[in-house]
């Protein structure tokens, strides 16, 4: 085996990402939606780092360059019997200048090792604003739930091919399946929105009698919670409408 054959194998060890170990943070958000991206955090490498070299096989270390924060990722190449390096550069963070770019650069460098790569090949999430609980304040517009991906799939070219993104409550509020094309590398991918459910007679009832209760008009709830249709709601909007009916005080009571 020569050196190149041993780097290769090496590379090879490298992991793809656990859908638990995928975070996910809202990118855009409109009061039509929101769409989201797909990150790791640097205990993430860390935990891959060591598993597959050792915790003694890799170091890192960073330095200052024209007043930006480069960190070097070094893995020990058994073959060579030396440290092959890697670097790569860190953005600062609003809270925690140092400690940002510092986290920033060492995930970009272990990105440059191949640890999480193929989030880069994730596809564009956009979920509806009916699964998902947005609201304004002011000009701002801002979300209370919080998304992570309940499961991965990937091809032999490391390509995400299938993903589910569900909210705190376990709603799925994004779907996508799909294979790669035999022999060409190339996804194939088909989205698919969450279900809609149909509201039954007896939801559709209840609903109402709550409407009738607080007073609240049905147009109110369709902007809030942007709902076209009444009875084609999502049973989780149902759900948190009614809860939020429930909380509200009567007509008489008021």
């Amino acid at each position: 085996m020569d050196a190149g054959t041993g780097q290769k194998d090496e590379a090879k060890k490298i992991r793809l990402l656990k859908a638990e170990e995928i975070e996910c943070r809202v990118s855009v958000i409109k009061e039509n939606g929101l769409s989201l991206l797909l990150y790791k955090d640097a205990r993430v490498d860390q935990r891959i780092l060591d598993e597959t070299f050792g915790a003694f096989g890799w170091k890192r270390s960073h330095q200052s360059i024209e007043g930006n924060l480069y960190c070097t990722v070094e893995i020990y190449d058994e073959i060579k019997k030396e440290w092959v390096a890697k670097q790569d550069v860190g953005a600062a963070s609003y809270s925690e200048k140092e400690k940002g770019q510092a986290s920033d650069s060492f995930k970009r460098a272990c990105f440059n090792w191949g640890i999480g790569r193929e989030l880069y090949t994730a596809p564009f999430i956009w979920i509806q604003g009916d699964l998902a609980d947005i609201q304004k304040k002011g000009d701002k517009l801002y979300c209370n739930d919080r998304f992570k991906v309940a499961s991965i799939g990937y091809n032999d070219s490391r390509e995400i091919v299938s993903l589910v993104v569900v909210n705190t409550k376990g709603d799925c509020v994004y779907a996508m399946q799909g294979a790669a094309a035999s022999g060409t590398g190339k996804k194939k991918a088909a989205r698919k929105k969450a279900p809609e459910a149909v509201l039954t007679d007896s939801q559709m009832s209840d609903l109402q009698a709550e409407l009738d209760r607080t007073g609240v008009a049905m147009e109110t709830v369709q902007e809030r919670y942007k709902i076209g249709k009444p009875e084609t709601m999502s049973e989780a909007v149902y759900k948190r409408v009614m809860e939020a009916l429930g909380k509200t005080k009567s007509v008489k009571a008021a």
